[in-house]
């Protein structure tokens, strides 16, 4: 027989693999499964860039740097040789943003200095618009901190195609555990997750070879990364409108060179290797971490959810969820694995502006896969 686990991950990514050590630093026996091995998908493909969002203060905002401010001492804590403290530069993206700055500014909640425009070209960038420098920000490998963050899990490469929960025991691939937690970006079949909408930006990254001196990474309409051991990164992009995962582009990799040029000197830039990936956001651009709604249950139980009446919620027996991070996984993943494991092992409540439960009620009202029960 196989043996049990306390919990059961679906998903290697960067969501995965920090739950996963989130939940082995509390002792738990994690057993991690993908169907095609550690970052394969949108997390090996991303930029890994971890930075602070600008803007005028938005929740959204808020929470991005509250993430951020995590990460960077958590990287630099738990997978040093793998987080390159390259400060990134914050370039306006045009004139009309550029006058946005000044309002920016007073919402930069992390340590930051104003770049001038001879800064800039000091730094080897072609801009000329007054930018904020955070020197505590970087990069990461992604697939390198996944690996150091599951080095101590278990890792089986499966393609789980159901879950079931008997006996108070969940069993996926053949495995056993008291809880199951499903990070499987933006395939979200394994269970009734409709309300949380959640849904793909596909990405392509390209890593070059370069003996520019760049000594720090920026971030315009492109995110181009540091010169780090002769490696240059660019991207990754975000093409909303790629439904379904294909094999990485040369052509869009190439893309991403030419767009550089406008910030740096791309001329000995040689394309060494592409990776390309669906990274899985939300409706509401925030993450998913908690608890998982039993939605059929809920919906025969109390069909007036659909005309608005507010019932209590249910949920499914230890089936949670980290996923839905978008564009900042490697910025929202350790904070997020932090609270989930806090959930799982402690009962303690997820803040209120990450859980899933705040899509549910609307998705009730607004969808119209309920229109019947109007």
């Amino acid at each position: 027989m196989r043996q049990s686990y306390d919990t059961i991950i679906i998903g290697a990514g960067i969501a995965g693999a920090a739950t996963a050590y989130a939940l082995t630093q509390k002792k738990q026996k994690v057993l991690v499964l993908d169907r095609k091995g550690i970052a394969s998908g949108g997390s090996g493909a991303a930029g890994a860039f971890v930075s602070p969002k600008i803007g005028k203060g938005s929740a959204l905002q808020t929470l991005t740097n509250e993430a951020f401010s995590f990460a960077k001492d958590f990287y630099l804590a738990v997978c040093p040789d793998h987080f390159h403290q390259t400060g990134v530069i914050r370039i306006p993206k045009d004139v009309a943003d550029a006058k946005q700055f000044s309002a920016y500014a007073p919402f930069n909640q992390n340590s930051y200095t104003l770049y001038t425009k001879e800064q800039l070209h000091a730094e080897g960038i072609c801009c000329d618009f007054e930018s904020f420098y955070f020197s505590e920000a970087g990069d990461c490998d992604a697939k390198g901190v996944c690996e150091v963050l599951l080095s101590a899990t278990e890792v089986v490469q499966h393609d789980v195609k159901n879950i079931r929960q008997e006996e108070g025991a969940w069993h996926a691939g053949g495995y056993t555990a008291k809880n199951l937690v499903l990070a499987t970006g933006y395939e979200s079949d394994l269970a009734d997750l409709r309300y949380m909408g959640i849904k793909g930006t596909w990405g392509t990254r390209g890593d070059f070879t370069s003996g520019l001196d760049l000594k720090v990474s920026m971030h315009q309409t492109m995110s181009i990364g540091a010169n780090v051991n002769g490696i240059i990164k660019l991207g990754a992009t975000h093409e909303k409108e790629v439904v379904q995962v294909q094999p990485c582009d040369k052509v869009q990799a190439l893309a991403l060179k030419t767009k550089a040029s406008a910030l740096i000197d791309t001329s000995d830039l040689e394309l060494k290797e592409i990776f390309c990936g669906m990274r899985a956001g939300s409706k509401d651009y925030f993450p998913l971490v908690g608890k998982v709604i039993d939605v059929p249950a809920m919906l025969e139980a109390f069909p007036a959810i659909a005309r608005g009446a507010k019932p209590e919620v249910r949920y499914r027996e230890n089936l949670y969820i980290c996923n839905g991070l978008g564009g900042r996984g490697f910025v929202f993943a350790p904070l997020m694995a932090k609270l989930l494991a806090e959930c799982i092992v402690e009962g303690k409540e997820v803040d209120s502006r990450v859980k899933p439960d705040r899509l549910f009620l609307k998705w009730c009202r607004k969808s119209e896969e309920l229109v019947f029960l109007r």
